[in-house]
């Protein structure tokens, strides 16, 4: 067996062949530069991988921007153009309306002259055949309606006559005085029939061939003018509210004077601009027919009171 000391001695002694063992060769300078080399281009070259995935991603992200700022221009330029046809149809509608209702008009009163000889309420003049029409120095018709009984009534009372004195004032000074009025949205209905009562017992309504109705009044009167000519071969053809008292003898004597003219008319005539905005005082309702809103009128004649000589109600449109 080994003593301590042996043992010792004999570690001691093969210590430095392990030490020899476990020592290993350094690597060449070449070898060392060639892996930092080959380490540097790997680097390299995964960095240039990754800025051009990146790059992809931010040119992708763009690209998606401006997609979706040209699909935006494009709907709001398609919604604008949808918009301006929109308008477009409506411009055009009302103006079709217009034109229709334009045409309307003047077929209402080419038909009420047509149809002179159909309709003739209980007392009014005849009107039927035009070559028999009666003489008369001045024809007064007074615009009424269904409700103004009241002012027909007072009327009646103050300037026009009734009855007999009505009839010698047609035969004796030629002016002829009657109340003037179409018939109802519903022909024979109850307002009609209060009408006709009416007309039966003071004779001296004029029919006409005309729905009544407030938006119409401007076609009631044309239609008056029409029939009126086509039924009395009267010097003048007159006009007037039933709101309005008439002094036949002023008027008579004025009229005499002018019987000699080749064209008189005489009235109320408005000035300004055509109050097309509904709601406001004095609203035309047919504004239309004076041309584009906001123009100016000289001249129109106002509903109150209008007379006419025959010869200017036949070169008249």
């Amino acid at each position: 067996m080994f003593s301590m000391r042996e043992f010792v001695k004999a570690v001691s002694e093969r210590q430095p062949q392990s030490d020899k063992k476990a020592r290993r060769k350094p690597l060449p300078g070449r070898a060392v530069l060639s892996l930092c080399v080959a380490g540097f281009f790997i680097a390299l070259l995964f960095s240039n991988r990754t800025g051009l995935a990146i790059m992809s991603k931010g040119k992708n992200s763009h690209a998606k921007v401006s997609i979706l700022a040209h699909d935006h221009e494009h709907k709001r330029r398609l919604g604008e153009d949808n918009q301006r046809d929109v308008m477009d149809e409506v411009t055009k509608t009302h103006q079709a309306i217009q034109s229709l209702d334009k045409s309307i008009s003047s077929l209402e009163m080419e038909l009420a002259v047509a149809r002179t000889s159909k309709y003739t309420g209980p007392g009014s003049p005849s009107m039927g055949s035009t070559k028999g029409l009666q003489n008369a120095f001045v024809v007064i018709g007074i615009n009424t309606g269904f409700s103004s009984k009241k002012r027909r009534d007072s009327l009646r009372e103050t300037w026009v006559p009734r009855g007999a004195k009505l009839k010698r004032l047609e035969k004796e000074k030629g002016i002829v005085i009657r109340f003037v009025i179409g018939h109802s949205g519903t022909p024979g209905g109850a307002l009609d029939r209060a009408i006709d009562a009416e007309d039966a017992e003071t004779k001296d309504f004029f029919r006409l061939d005309h729905v009544e109705g407030y938006n119409e009044l401007s076609s009631k009167t044309r239609i008056y003018f029409s029939t009126a000519v086509s039924v009395w071969n009267a010097d003048f053809y007159v006009k007037v509210d039933d709101d309005v008292h008439v002094n036949l003898g002023m008027l008579a004597s004025k009229l005499a004077n002018y019987k000699a003219k080749q064209r008189v008319y005489m009235g109320c005539m408005k000035s300004g601009p055509v109050l097309f905005q509904k709601g406001v005082k004095y609203h035309e309702p047919e504004f239309w027919k004076f041309g584009e809103e906001g123009i100016s009128t000289s001249g129109m004649p106002q509903d109150k009171f209008m007379l006419f000589l025959r010869t200017l109600l036949h070169i008249s449109p």
